[in-house]
């Protein structure tokens, strides 16, 4: 069994939310659109998997390194800074354990952009 794409975007979606000022994950606009589109596709009788929103994960053929992009909305009471550091930490913990339990193990690139800061 190998890691993919959504199994690691999931692990990385659970490490996010669990660090302390997380509030959230924000889709991308092309998850958004993409997320739209599948609820017409479901209308019709299809059903697509569904990807973990605010985080999207790729691998890079030929290298096997793992590149995690992360979308985040975080707690004013918080210092973005230190919360941004802890959940590129996490995700690159939980990315490394979730590939390595799955014979996908490689190096983890993770980037983390902050979309809002709520509160305060």
């Amino acid at each position: 069994m190998t890691a993919d794409a959504a199994g690691v975007a999931r692990a990385a979606a659970s490490a996010t939310l669990a660090v302390p000022g997380v509030v959230g994950l924000q889709p991308s606009l092309g998850q958004s659109l993409a997320a739209a589109a599948g609820r017409v596709g479901h209308s019709r009788g299809s059903r697509p998997a569904a990807p973990a929103k605010g985080v999207h994960a790729e691998r890079t053929p030929g290298s096997g390194a793992w590149r995690v992009e992360v979308r985040c909305v975080l707690d004013g009471e918080h210092r973005a800074l230190d919360t941004a550091r802890r959940v590129r930490e996490s995700v690159r913990s939980a990315v490394v354990s979730h590939t390595a339990r799955h014979g996908a193990a490689g190096p983890v690139t993770v980037l983390v952009t902050v979309t809002r800061i709520t509160g305060r």
